[in-house]
């Protein structure tokens, strides 16, 4: 088993239990892969996608119990994710993202499939199954919050949020550091950008009372802004981490830990 990289806090074993379960040899190629997809997806979910703001040049249209029953066939392969990724396939790209190897994701990967997110199903997904289990997450989150195109930026702030649910050992201080960029891009007036700010910055809130105290401080800051994206992060924001079911939660797990 790979050792977890120090640039990173969040356990991986699970990861590297499952490369040694990895179907090598076990006939997946690109080509059947996308097979599969193909003949699994379904025009009305096409249709479905886009009543949601989902659009790609090319999308089969598989649903998610489909495709998670088709990742755990496949098991984790890394060569293959990276075919097909490469495919350019949307519902491909997905599935990429869930049979890859978190531990096998470089820098230089993560740039490069950062740059094809085209929407938000394809930017959260890989985010979520994959991106916020690799060594350069932390990095990332903040690099691409501070970019400007549209998905690169939600990618960035979908790894804090999801960095605040899965990375159990960070201090409170990596996340404290991320809500000064949280506060400067609640101005941006792009939809899925600012429901990815206003995501980050509720998970952060969740994690314990200290972070709630910091991000609610946060939140009434961005409120200050009084632009539109900056007033609906804000109360939204507020309105659930000052909530009784919360605030009644963080105490609980505060009498709870050592």
């Amino acid at each position: 088993m790979k050792a977890r990289s120090p640039s990173s806090s969040i356990r991986t074993t699970r990861f590297s239990r499952r490369a040694r379960n990895t179907a090598v040899g076990d006939g997946w190629t690109c080509a059947r892969a996308l097979q599969e997809l193909r003949a699994l997806g379904e025009q009305r979910n096409v249709d479905g996608m886009a009543q949601f703001g989902i659009y790609a040049k090319i999308v089969y249209g598989v649903a998610k119990p489909q495709m998670d029953e088709l990742a755990r066939r496949i098991r984790k392969d890394h060569k293959l994710a990276l075919e097909l990724w490469a495919s350019g396939v949307h519902d491909a790209r997905i599935l990429a993202g869930m049979i890859d190897l978190p531990e096998q994701v470089s820098a230089e990967q993560m740039e490069k499939w950062v740059r094809d997110f085209d929407n938000w199903d394809v930017c959260d997904g890989t985010c979520c199954h994959l991106s916020v289990f690799a060594a350069p997450a932390w990095k990332k989150a903040v690099s691409w919050s501070r970019r400007e195109p549209e998905f690169v930026k939600r990618g960035g702030f979908a790894l804090m949020a999801y960095l605040a649910c899965h990375d159990k050992r960070a201090a409170d201080s990596r996340f404290r550091r991320l809500l000064p960029q949280i506060e400067r891009q609640a101005c941006d007036e792009r939809n899925f950008v600012r429901k990815a700010v206003n995501w980050a910055l509720r998970n952060i809130g969740k994690r314990n009372l200290r972070l709630n105290r910091e991000a609610i401080r946060a939140a009434e800051s961005i409120r200050r802004h009084d632009t539109r994206s900056a007033r609906w992060i804000a109360a939204d924001a507020l309105r659930e981490l000052q909530s009784d079911a919360i605030q009644a939660r963080l105490r609980r797990k505060a009498r709870s830990s050592p």
